[in-house]
């Protein structure tokens, strides 16, 4: 039975994407089945993936309005050694053709449930905006793993997405809590990311990784290869880091 996480937060350019394709790459390299669903209409998941988001002939968007389903979606990419279902600029069309459907909020999570038992993680890439797709993920995973910059504004960012939590739980999905949070971007060197990092540390207890992903170069040229920075440069420093993540989550799984 799969594990459905969200990679989300509200703040922008917190590498939610860069998470999202290295975490499945590194789940892929440790052995196991992995589903990535793009629910971002800039499609850079999929790019991120190998795979041409402009070749595409059946989206999330076919998913989502019950034109396709997951197994007809899913493309698997050889490079990274994951499934994925992909996004492009058609989803953002979606946001309008949902909101007089039934189920509008539910229509990921039915299309999740046929395909629960062929894989063992899906990880969903949100949009940085709470929008109706953010609402899809969000509906219909276990949890949210959060990406975060041990940076001031990001602690405000962390406290909107806590309450959206909340709010998802108390009225959507029982499910739904926080998995995680992952400190990415990360330099020791600076005082103020430490000092950040110490305090939701303190504030979050277990609910924050033991990993941290170090502010990496290899990390943010991978893209432009369309790759995660796993299989771009698998020696690097944040692609060790990603593999070692990848485990935790690994571990942490029977404790959830």
């Amino acid at each position: 039975m799969a594990k459905i996480f969200c990679v989300a937060n509200q703040k922008g350019g917190v590498g939610k994407t860069t998470t999202t394709v290295n975490l499945a790459a590194g789940l892929a390299k440790v052995g196991q089945r992995v589903l990535l669903v793009d629910l971002d209409p800039q499609g850079n998941a999929t790019m991120g993936s190998g795979i041409d988001k402009r070749q595409l002939e059946l989206t999330v968007y076919d998913v989502l309005l019950e034109s396709a389903s997951i197994t007809e979606a899913a493309i698997f990419s050889d490079k990274c050694g994951y499934h994925v279902v992909g996004a492009n600029r058609e989803l953002a069309g979606a946001e309008v053709e949902l909101v007089d459907l039934e189920h509008r909020d539910q229509r990921l999570k039915l299309a999740l449930a046929a395909v629960q038992n062929d894989f063992d993680f899906v990880l969903i890439d949100c949009p940085p905006s709470l929008s109706m797709l953010t609402l899809n993920g969000l509906c219909s995973a276990h949890g949210v793993i959060v990406p975060m910059q041990c940076e001031y504004f990001a602690l405000e960012g962390l406290t909107d997405l806590v309450n959206t939590i909340k709010q998802v739980h108390a009225n959507l999905n029982r499910d739904l809590k926080i998995i995680g949070l992952l400190r990415v971007m990360f330099d020791p060197r600076i005082t103020l990311q430490q000092q950040v990092s110490e305090q939701l540390k303190s504030h979050f207890g277990d609910k924050v990784f033991n990993t941290v992903i170090p502010r990496n170069v290899r990390l943010a040229e991978a893209p432009s290869y369309g790759l995660p920075g796993v299989v771009f440069d698998p020696s690097a420093k944040g692609s060790h880091a990603f593999v070692e993540f990848a485990r935790e989550l690994v571990e942490r799984i029977p404790t959830m």
